[in-house]
């Protein structure tokens, strides 16, 4: 991503990236290239074996391959979506797809009562700042999740948007610069709310009018409250940060790790005071087990979950594109492309602000090690060299989609020159409703935002389950 804002004039503008389509041939995947070659060696069998007659019996196995390769699902060719077919008729055959407490066989203490890869989760609590600790003993990490509070971006000042914008970015910088962070989740959750507290509050907070001035301006307000309310909805900024747990832990605690926890939490609490965002706090066992409660069963929003270990889902049954779990449906759409052209920093203010839809909106920053980042970059100079070199060869037109997708490895790399952190952002949006025709809706009504944003989605496809807990829980966790 790439800042090209202006201090002078207008708002601040981005640009990001292309989604890389480099291929082993001709932009076309290894897989895809093996079904067309497969393809190919089978009619050239046919021809040197029985001649026409012989391509047309072979007619069913090599336009099969074909259709392998070229015909799309889902924004992606169906043999690139084999694997994760294979493992999720696999899972389904072992069981794997659904989920179901036990009452007769209590949890350990110190675990997290959460499916698939997740339950394999620990929690630990830090004696120092109190602040709920999530241990994954197989990435060997810490995780932190801390409430954040902030003004509404729309009602600043231009100013005071920029200096906010830069602001964030030092955040990210630091956590980038640090070394110690693995990941770092921002998750924005919206809940459509009926809109009582504010009209009571008013209710209660008006005063007698004594100019017409002061009646102007209260019927204003009240004709605002009476247009808005019905699409009133809660939101919720919740920051995790993943750690490296290094010394592993013992007896409960985290050894080294739990200190340079520590060490990163403070830093990243002073780094959000100086974006004038506000710490409400980190979030102890009983908030981030109401948190976790309340995604899987929204129907218990407003209640309060006091133990991690009870905390997680009682049912879950995964389909193709969809998860069920407890009182509710949902299904996770991945941001495939972000804006290409320059636009303004609050591109996503339609999809956060789409009315009467419960979401959770998941950008996850993975942070590059420079040595990383400038071997991806030479890989993909190479990628894109020889594929210029094979249309080239073959006499095919160059696109103008190849010249732009170059610009952009060379725009990454000289920013990692100039000293700036590399980061590689994903972006999950979780849709939950109460009924699979609700939840058919609010995909098409998101997937219309995010086009209206300059965004592509994709719904995921066999891997709900696993896409839920990285999009829809506060836990900076990984998705394949």
């Amino acid at each position: 991503m790439s800042d090209t804002s202006n201090p002078s004039v207008g708002p601040s503008m981005v640009r990001f990236a292309r989604l890389s389509q480099r291929g082993l041939l001709l932009g076309l995947s290894a897989s895809r290239v093996a079904c067309i070659a497969v393809a190919a060696a089978a009619v050239t069998i046919a021809v040197f074996a029985t001649g026409p007659m012989g391509v047309a019996v072979s007619g069913p196995v090599w336009a099969s391959l074909l259709a392998l390769a070229f015909i799309r699902r889902g924004g992606r060719p169906i043999v690139e979506l084999l694997p994760t077919a294979a493992h999720f008729v696999i899972r389904q055959v072992m069981g794997q797809h659904r989920f179901r407490t036990h009452p007769s066989r209590p949890r350990p203490v110190g675990t997290m009562a959460l499916p698939g890869d997740g339950a394999a989760l620990r929690l630990l609590v830090d004696e120092v700042t109190g602040a709920a600790v999530v241990h994954d003993p197989h990435e060997a990490t810490l995780t932190v999740v801390a409430h954040v509070d902030h003004a509404a971006y729309l009602l600043l000042s231009p100013e005071e948007q920029r200096r906010r914008i830069t602001g964030w970015s030092r955040v990210l910088a630091g956590l980038a610069a640090s070394g110690q962070t693995v990941r770092m989740q921002v998750l924005e959750r919206v809940c459509p709310d009926s809109g009582d507290g504010i009209v009571g509050w008013w209710q209660q907070a008006r005063a007698e009018p004594t100019t017409d001035g002061v009646t102007w301006a209260a019927d204003e307000y009240e004709t605002l409250l009476d247009t808005y309310t019905p699409s009133a909805a809660t939101h919720n900024s919740l920051v995790a940060i993943a750690v490296k747990a290094h010394g592993g832990v013992l007896r409960g605690r985290a050894g080294k790790g739990l200190d340079r926890l520590r060490q990163e939490m403070a830093s990243l609490e002073a780094s959000l005071r100086t974006a004038d965002l506000r710490l409400v706090g980190w979030l102890d066992e009983d908030r981030l087990a109401t948190t976790i409660r309340t995604a899987y069963d929204p129907k218990t929003r407003g209640r309060h979950e006091q133990r991690l270990g009870s905390a997680g889902p009682v049912a879950i049954d995964e389909d193709w594109d969809w998860i069920r779990h407890d009182s509710g449906y949902s299904s996770v759409l991945w941001v495939s492309e972000w804006p290409r052209t320059d636009v303004p920093v609050d591109f996503l203010h339609g999809l956060v602000f789409q009315p009467g839809i419960t979401r959770a909106l998941s950008i996850t920053a993975t942070p590059l090690s420079a040595r990383q980042a400038i071997r991806d970059i030479r890989r993909a100079k190479v990628e894109h060299v020889t594929d210029a070199a094979q249309r080239a060869r073959i006499g095919a037109i160059a696109d103008l989609a190849d010249a732009a997708e170059l610009d952009d490895v060379l725009d990454r790399e000289r920013a990692l020159l100039a000293g700036h952190a590399d980061l590689k952002f994903t972006g999950l949006i979780t849709l939950t409703a109460m009924s699979l025709e609700e939840l058919e809706d609010a995909v098409a009504q998101v997937e219309r935002a995010a086009i209206q944003c300059g965004c592509e989605t994709r719904r995921l496809q066999g891997q709900q389950a696993r896409a839920f807990t990285a999009a829809a829980l506060p836990l900076a966790r990984p998705i394949h």
